[in-house]
């Protein structure tokens, strides 16, 4: 047990003074600089992606109140139009012209009802990558961890290259270019 300790003990003695664990040093400086900007704007995309739902969500319950309201009327229709009773013809016309108000109406509530879901979409793609930026980046430092210890250069290029891998995505969500990978969103959803 004492030789283990100790093997550890020098290994993490040595690894102070060597030239992978200053670039180890700056690597991971500048990948968590760059993760936590991601985070933000991440969140932020999350938020707007929250408000896009609920007003979805609204426009669509609207939309459902403005059917309801349309089915009652062409019932109400139907039953005059079947009772045929003198005088109804106002009544009548004013029922048909609120049932084209309706569908009026409904057609523009389903457009933004629509309009908001697509946005929620797009920012999905977006909180995708944001995702994915963080997930090689976390990894990246975990290995730029080991490295510091291990002192095996191909690990530093390993680790940095996972490091450059979640920079540009997260370069790209930030430029809003779509570099979305399905396989990758569905491991990580």
């Amino acid at each position: 047990m004492s030789e283990i300790t100790d093997t550890v003990s020098e290994t993490i003695e040595s690894a102070g003074n060597t030239r992978i664990n200053a670039l180890v040093a700056i690597f991971v400086s500048i990948t968590a600089t760059f993760m936590a900007l991601c985070n933000i704007k991440d969140g932020n995309i999350c938020q707007a992606m929250q408000q896009a739902q609920a007003s979805s969500l609204d426009e669509w319950s609207y939309y459902q109140a403005k059917s309801t309201k349309q089915t009652i009327m062409e019932n109400n229709l139907e039953m005059l139009q079947i009772q045929k009773l003198p005088g109804t013809e106002p009544v009548i016309k004013k029922f048909q012209d609120q049932i084209k108000r309706y569908d009026k109406e409904k057609a523009a509530i389903k457009k933004q009802a629509e309009d908001d879901q697509q946005l929620y979409n797009d920012l999905n793609v977006f909180d995708d990558q944001f995702d994915m930026t963080e997930a090689f980046l976390s990894i990246a430092i975990a290995l730029f961890g080991v490295t510091a210890l291990t002192q095996k250069k191909w690990l530093l290029y390993f680790a940095g290259s996972l490091s450059l891998l979640g920079i540009i995505m997260g370069l790209t969500a930030f430029l809003k270019i779509s570099l979305h990978s399905d396989f990758i969103s569905k491991i990580l959803g």
